[in-house]
């Protein structure tokens, strides 16, 4: 089993010294909180996720979920291990203390989401979707509303969910079809949502569904969705539960992976004029409340491709060090296949990915940390490096966990070794919450294009200023220096050919990920300032943080410029096929 407590040290290296949360326990409102304070949280929450969490892994993906007379069943242990989850006030943890919560920042929220998800991501997304359903109501919730679900759920006692894909609404939300229809006090909801994650289960009395619909007579398209309030089970004035309310669980998806989190195929008001729901907010205005819930989400589906490939590299090096296969030159007898230089290089591309994706994430969030405070050009920072934390952590678990399957071998292929697994579950990462490709259109069009690069040319000349560091060694330097010009000149290019019609859809991948690729450096340069100066404090760690640095500059930062390379003609059409050609 995967050693969680392995990664602890680099998470706190990451949160005190690359992604500076120590600005964010500065605030007024986080002054009770510190690093050691932080520190004690986290070796706990990775006890949970070794001790508890993950023991149930291969369980929820042998055994998946079912419907039985209705109500989803969800795998066996996993009732007991929410109840503990719940007890030890871990959904409570990033959350407002008005309403019960523990008041700490996103950022220790994420890093313990982290664990969590890297010892089983189907447990894991349940209350990473109550976290998102919190944060919606809390912004733009009634007050009487907030009083009714917001205590239950931060305590984890009622879960939450978001309802936004229909069969014929994927990506496009402007065509949904479920219908509220006003009904005094409460609207009367129908219709069918499909992919909803943790749609239903046993494991708490209540489940609360934050829908999207669209009330009669309302603008066509995206401006005329409004969000609404769908408990499972009706909530009296007392606070005591009532009747089912008319939403059930009509199927489970069979899956690639995350078999052990059901995603269910919801009906609403199947049986009656409608499911009771409660207007979130005001009328058409959903699409942009349910955003708060989707970034919130986005981010922290980067952090399970960090989680992904932070467990498929634990795995990796432990069987790379046990498995005895051939002899390496120099030497006659056979030893393990960790002394190989090719699987040596594997296990520092997976190091290195991992490594960079955990900074990407964690500064992010400091970001928004910062941001909620009132500082609006942290706010901004978050916002633009969303999209590409979310697709560039998840396109990295992608290759993480596959080279994880390689550095097993055969044994790899074989699903009772667990490798494979990582690999299916990590699939889903660059898919829901926003493929990569919307990730990509949303950096270049709404987080570049639309405010003239403002923000992207601010990183860009921070990043530009880090390089001034005496103590930078000379390749890392040199390196980095190049790559930020490229990025800089390829801006000035997106800027320029803004009214070109194909740029956007054909280049912005690339535009994501050559970004991506050079902020992680930038990142990774920040680490190694401080293991450079921190080196006599513990060698070991830090010499091996400036290899990990190293490798990262010769083999992964030459990304960057064939990414931007493509960018420059991925906007030519005549690149590309006509339809009837493919």
């Amino acid at each position: 089993m995967a050693n969680y407590y392995a990664p602890l040290k680099e998470m706190y290296f990451v949160l005190n010294s690359v992604s500076d949360v120590g600005a964010v326990y500065k605030l007024k409102k986080f002054e009770e909180c510190n690093s050691e304070l932080v520190e004690s949280i986290l070796e706990e929450a990775g006890k949970f996720a070794s001790g508890v969490l993950a023991p149930l892994n291969t369980v929820g993906d042998l055994i998946g979920t079912k419907i039985v007379e209705q109500q989803v069943r969800e795998p066996s242990g996993f009732s007991e291990a929410y109840q503990q989850f719940t007890a030890g006030g871990w959904t409570s943890l990033a959350c407002n203390p008005e309403y019960g919560g523990m008041g700490l920042p996103e950022t220790v929220g994420i890093a313990a989401m982290e664990m969590w998800s890297s010892a089983n991501i189907s447990f894991g997304l349940c209350p990473l979707l109550g976290q998102g359903a919190i944060e919606a109501l809390q912004s733009h919730a009634s007050e009487e509303l907030r009083n009714i679900y917001l205590e239950k759920m931060v305590m984890g006692e009622w879960t939450g969910t978001m309802n936004l894909t229909e069969p014929q609404a994927g990506s496009d939300l402007g065509v949904i079809k479920t219908q509220a229809v006003s009904a005094k006090d409460h609207y009367l909801i129908t219709g069918t949502k499909i992919f909803i994650t943790w749609g239903d289960h046993q494991m708490t009395d209540n489940i609360i569904h934050l829908v999207l619909a669209r009330i009669k007579d309302a603008p066509e398209g995206v401006r005329g969705i409004s969000l609404f309030v769908v408990p499972k089970f009706l909530v009296n004035e007392d606070g005591t539960l009532g009747d089912q309310n008319d939403v059930y669980a009509l199927s489970v998806e069979h899956k690639m992976g995350i078999h052990g989190s059901p995603t269910c195929i919801m009906s609403y008001g199947d049986n009656s004029d409608g499911a009771i729901g409660y207007l979130v907010g005001e009328e058409n205005m959903g699409l942009s409340y349910m955003f708060t819930m989707m970034n919130h989400a986005r981010l922290n589906v980067g952090v399970q491709g960090v989680a992904l490939s932070e467990r498929a590299y634990q795995q990796a090096v432990a069987y790379a060090r046990d498995r005895i296969q051939g002899s390496i030159q120099g030497q006659k007898e056979a030893g393990p296949i960790i002394n190989h230089p090719d699987v040596k290089r594997m296990l520092m591309v997976m190091r290195s990915l991992t490594e960079g994706s955990r900074a990407l994430c964690y500064y992010t969030s400091v970001n928004f940390d910062l941001g909620h405070d009132g500082n609006d050009a942290a706010m901004s920072r978050g916002e633009l490096l969303t999209p590409i934390a979310k697709a560039w952590s998840t396109e990295m678990s992608q290759e993480v966990t596959s080279l994880g399957i390689q550095v097993h071998g055969g044994m790899g292929f074989i699903e009772e070794t667990g490798a494979a697994q990582f690999m299916r579950d990590a699939r889903i990462t660059t898919i829901y919450e926003g493929t990569t490709g919307i990730q990509a259109n949303d950096f270049m069009g709404r987080k570049v294009l639309r405010n003239g690069g403002s923000e992207l040319i601010a990183l860009i000349s921070e990043m530009r200023k880090s390089l001034n560091d005496e103590n930078l060694l000379g390749n890392i330097k040199s390196t980095l220096s190049v790559i930020i010009d490229q990025l800089e000149t390829l801006t000035d290019f997106v800027l320029n050919n803004k009214d070109e019609p194909e740029l956007t859809g054909i280049a912005a991948y690339n535009f994501l990920m050559g970004t991506g690729t050079c902020v992680v450096g930038w990142l990774f340069l920040k680490a190694a300032l401080v293991s450079i100066e921190k080196m006599n404090d513990d060698s070991e760690f830090h010499s091996s943080k400036m290899t990990t640095c190293q490798f990262y500059f010769s083999h992964i930062m030459p990304r960057s410029a064939a990414y931007f390379d493509a960018v420059k003609v991925g906007s030519d059409s005549k690149m590309l096929l006509r339809n009837v050609s493919f």
